[in-house]
C-alpha cells in the first residue's frame, strides 16, 4: 500500500473550504505564507485544528513566517512516522 501524501493542493482545498480563502489566492507556490495569501492568524488555527483532527499532525502556535511548503512537510513527516510505526 502507498504511503499517504499531503499535497499544495490538499492544502489550497482545505484553505478554501474551511477559511474561505478565495479562488484567486489558490497557488501552487510552496513559499508563500498565509498573510502572503490574504489569510490571518485565526485562518492559521482553523487550518491547525482541522490538520490536528484529520491526520494527528501538530502545526507550530505561531503562525508567522511559516510557509504551506512547511505546513506540507510538518504534515508528510507526520504521515511518515504514522506510517513506519
Amino acid at each position: 500500500m502507498a504511503d499517504q501524501q499531503f499535497s499544495i493542493q490538499d492544502l489550497m482545498n482545505l484553505l478554501v473550504q474551511k477559511v474561505g480563502l478565495a479562488p484567486a489566492h489558490v497557488t501552487d507556490d510552496a513559499s508563500v505564507t498565509f498573510e502572503d495569501i490574504g489569510l490571518d492568524s485565526l485562518a492559521f488555527l482553523q487550518v491547525s485544528t482541522e490538520l490536528h483532527n484529520e491526520y494527528g499532525v501538530e502545526l507550530p502556535a505561531e503562525p508567522r513566517g511559516v510557509t504551506v511548503g512547511e505546513i506540507i512537510t510538518c504534515v508528510n513527516d507526520h504521515l511518515q512516522r504514522e506510517n513506519a510505526a
